[in-house]
């Protein structure tokens, strides 16, 4: 806790933000910090509720009540050592997490939540500043090797954790860069690459080697991989995109966003020149996808200067407050507006494509009815058609950030055997292991596309079993701080 009448004094103040008309000319983060005086009250909010639900909502069960308490007393060191107890990497989710921990904040019963989020990230920018943050490199090697397949949070988490317990971590990474999707996915104004090299430059310096431009399944193969070592981590991620299964998609004009968000990163990081198919300058865009890609999508294109953009969700808008389906401490299906909504644009709900047309194989124009949630007889619900709703939108670039349908399995599954979820992601037991004995896999690769907490909790938790598989002995890596009821 903070301040036992902090909460009533103090109502909550965003962290502040450069202006719209500056930050859209560049890719550079815009959350500014929070002045010391107000991160002090800010802390002081969190009140003595007697059960934390925040540790329980958090994926990781960082202790919230403990670093508020100690930001309000101005004990930041004391802070930060509490939040990477259990947190690898606070600096990214201070910057990248949707909190559902303040989801679950007794203040959201009738109030504003606690700014936990960005308390984490002023904690950890504290701690790089200060020096705190150092390389702890193990005191002993215990002999093992360990290889992870991919270097997104969850293989990042897992391969930080082997190392502490003194075994060799190699990371693979099929990218030219480790990263994952924090590197080609999460756009600069949301994450500042350098955040990403200064935890990677960390981990080498404390022993984890990392081989990139490696497509683990061609060379190496993932059999002759886990020959060659003690065990096997795969945190490959869930990159399958959902595809647009109507006609017309063949047009040129028509991308998926992960190869529009990856490029752009490509461009911003000095590593590509900007192709005219992936410039939406001057164009009429939209954006099939109302969630956290299609906005970082959004707020690329309106960047690059489109000259209109439209981002459009299959689903009805949802309600503006909590409804009987979403009652706290669980995460709210309600209406949010993302940093990138903000900035600009358009947004139209509940509209389903029906198809595409267009002139010399170029996209013009997109054709979609409106669609309802009907509740059926036995309680669920399903989207139907509105009769005589039929429009059309003109549109130069059609972007699909529909989400992901999970994991490349087609060479891991040939090669290794591991049994799949009928879902098509890997099937793993409550240790993370496979049905390949040395083989775990966390993260979305197991999960599915979900939240960047849930990768790096995901991560710590394999890592601990494979510990325990190697050593033939209870793990003494740290484990959750609390069961992650609310996630």
């Amino acid at each position: 806790m903070g301040k036992p009448t902090g909460f009533m004094e103090w109502s909550r103040v965003p962290a502040p933000k450069r202006e719209k008309a500056e930050r859209l000319h560049d890719s550079r983060e815009f959350v500014l910090p929070l002045a010391p005086e107000e991160a002090k009250r800010q802390a002081g909010r969190c009140m003595d509720c007697g059960v934390p639900f925040c540790q329980q909502g958090c994926p990781l069960g960082n202790p919230i009540p403990d670093f508020n308490e100690a930001v309000y007393r101005g004990r930041w060191k004391a802070a930060f050592l509490a939040l990477s107890s259990t947190n690898n990497f606070p600096e990214f989710t201070g910057r990248l997490c949707p909190a559902p921990c303040e989801a679950a904040c007794v203040l959201s019963i009738d109030q504003s939540p606690v700014t936990i989020e960005q308390m984490e990230k002023e904690i950890a920018e504290r701690a790089f500043a200060e020096g705190w943050v150092q390389p702890q490199p193990p005191a002993r090697r215990t002999g093992k090797r360990v290889a992870v397949v991919g270097s997104g949070p969850a293989g990042l988490a897992a391969a930080a954790q082997l190392n502490r317990a003194g075994h060799s971590v190699t990371v693979y990474e099929r990218d030219d860069r480790p990263g994952g999707l924090l590197r080609y996915g999460i756009p600069d104004f949301k994450m500042e690459k350098g955040v990403l090299d200064r935890r990677l430059a960390l981990m080498e310096a404390e022993g984890v080697v990392f081989r990139t431009g490696v497509d683990v399944g061609k060379e190496p193969g993932f059999r002759a991989l886990r020959e060659q070592h003690d065990a096997l981590v795969l945190a490959m991620g869930a990159r399958k995109p959902r595809e647009l299964e109507v006609p017309g998609r063949e047009l040129a004009g028509v991308l998926q966003a992960m190869e529009y968000l990856e490029h752009q990163n490509r461009v911003v990081a000095g590593l590509a020149t900007l192709e005219p198919r992936l410039n939406a300058a001057g164009k009429r865009v939209l954006i099939l996808g109302g969630g956290d890609t299609g906005s970082d999508c959004l707020g690329t294109a309106l960047r690059q200067g489109a000259k209109s953009v439209t981002q459009v969700e299959l689903l009805p808008a949802p309600p503006m407050t909590r409804s009987a389906e979403s009652p706290w401490p669980r995460w709210p299906l309600v209406f949010r507006t993302s940093s990138s909504q903000e900035e600009g644009g358009e947004r139209a709900f509940g509209l389903m494509t029906k198809h595409l047309s267009g002139s010399e194989g170029q996209l013009q124009k997109l054709v979609a009815v409106k669609v309802e949630l009907q509740r059926q007889g036995d309680g669920s619900t399903r989207l139907v058609e509105i009769p005589g709703s039929e429009e059309s939108h003109e549109v130069d670039l059609l972007i699909l950030a529909m989400g992901f349908t999970g994991p490349e399995t087609g060479r891991l599954q040939e090669e290794l055997g591991v049994r799949l979820t009928p879902r098509g992601a890997v099937q793993v037991d409550a240790r993370f292991a496979t049905s390949v004995e040395g083989v775990y896999c966390a993260g979305d690769a197991n999960r599915g596309a979900s939240l960047i907490v849930w990768a790096i909790s995901d991560g710590r938790e394999a890592a601990k079993s494979v510990d325990a598989w190697l050593s033939g002995t209870p793990s003494a890596l740290p484990t959750r701080g609390r069961d992650a009821s609310f996630g």
